[in-house]
């Protein structure tokens, strides 16, 4: 939803022009935009988030009034991804019991609108980290917003997904062996090269995952730069980029979070360099522990398995963003190779042998 860039403020959106290929007709949104949201006095103008490999991310501004726009992304997609209907049914139905979302505004799925299915939202004003090092800040400062990260996800994992309209929001159980089905079908989806961890992953990780299961609505993205803190408080005032949500094992949210502490990817995320301790930041095992002291848990175990399939989703999540970027139809200037998804893989390995 926003964005940080060098030298201005790290938690304010950093927005620019519509990339050239990522316009809109206009013309046909302002007309949507007049029927279906509101119809402000002022022109709509359109500008667009810098960050958003996925989805783009637009602004819709009239005067002082903001809103945001998030679509699919343009040209051939694979199967079963960039489902913004999705993020805005979920978000709709936590928004109904109080939980942190935007408050949501329509869903177009009519495609001859814009060229893609799409939604708005209220824009709101707030914090993003990009940084998960939280450079600037005092250790006390870091503490307590990397423990209302923690806090929300479990207050998430916790709701009754079938009071508040959810119950079809996914296949209950058997829920890692489904999403390792689905994510290998991805990956082959969008492969560009033979990357021998991803095939060691593909064939160990349906062995390794523990036959114990656990149904509840799992964010699927789960981390610092995804949510949006209040502009002075160290409390959560929206989590956003539902795309991956849906019914499921909510260790797969922890688990993933924790992928923080293993990468060395600026724009995903790392804590490389900084000794979280010192820098009022949980460790690991303080991280797991406080989200098993929130959800009733004495501990985790086979911790390491859930890691790493963490680590191979998100692999076989940047081949996609890799291969769009590749022909052209993401940020064609970020398609650079594919060295963070054969880091990951591997690094997936090597916890699994750990």
């Amino acid at each position: 939803m926003s964005d940080a860039t060098p030298g201005a403020d790290p938690g304010q959106p950093s927005i620019g022009a519509v990339r050239d290929n990522q316009r809109l007709d206009e013309v046909a949104l302002d007309a949507w935009f007049r029927a279906s949201v509101d119809d402000p006095a002022e022109p709509l103008v359109l500008s667009q988030f810098n960050r958003g490999a996925s989805n783009p991310t637009y602004l819709v501004s009239a005067g002082q009034r903001r809103w945001v726009l998030r679509k699919k992304p343009p040209g051939p997609l694979l199967a079963s991804a960039h489902q913004v209907d999705r993020e805005y049914r979920v978000m709709s139905a936590l928004g109904r019991i109080g939980f942190p979302v935007p408050r949501m505004r329509a869903l177009c799925e009519d495609a001859s609108v814009i060229g893609t299915a799409f939604y708005v939202m209220d824009f709101l004003d707030g914090r993003i980290f990009r940084d998960a090092r939280l450079p600037g800040m005092a250790p006390a400062e870091r503490a307590a917003i990397y423990d209302e990260l923690n806090a929300t996800l479990a207050r998430l994992h916790q709701v009754d997904f079938a009071a508040i309209g959810l119950a079809d929001f996914g296949r209950p159980g058997n829920y890692f062996q489904r999403q390792i089905d689905r994510w290998t079908r991805q990956y082959r989806g969008a492969e560009t090269e033979t990357i021998p961890a991803m095939e060691r992953l593909i064939a160990e990780l349906p062995g390794r995952i523990p036959a114990a299961d656990e149904v509840g609505i799992v964010h699927g993205d789960y981390r610092l730069e995804n949510v949006m803190f209040h502009p002075s408080e160290p409390r959560i005032i929206a989590v956003l980029d539902w795309e991956l949500s849906t019914l499921g094992h909510p260790l797969a949210d922890i688990a993933y979070g924790c992928i923080l502490y293993h990468s060395d990817s600026e724009s995903w995320g790392t804590l490389a360099g900084v000794d979280p301790k010192a820098a009022g930041i949980p460790d690991e095992p303080a991280c797991v522990a406080a989200y098993c002291r929130r959800t009733g848990r004495d501990a985790i175990p086979d911790f390491d398995v859930y890691l790493a399939f963490s680590m191979f989703r998100l692999a076989a999540i940047g081949q996609g963003v890799f291969k769009r970027n590749l022909i052209g139809i993401g940020n064609a200037s970020a398609a650079g190779d594919n060295a963070h998804t054969r880091r990951l893989a591997a690094t997936a390995c090597a916890i699994l042998d750990r």
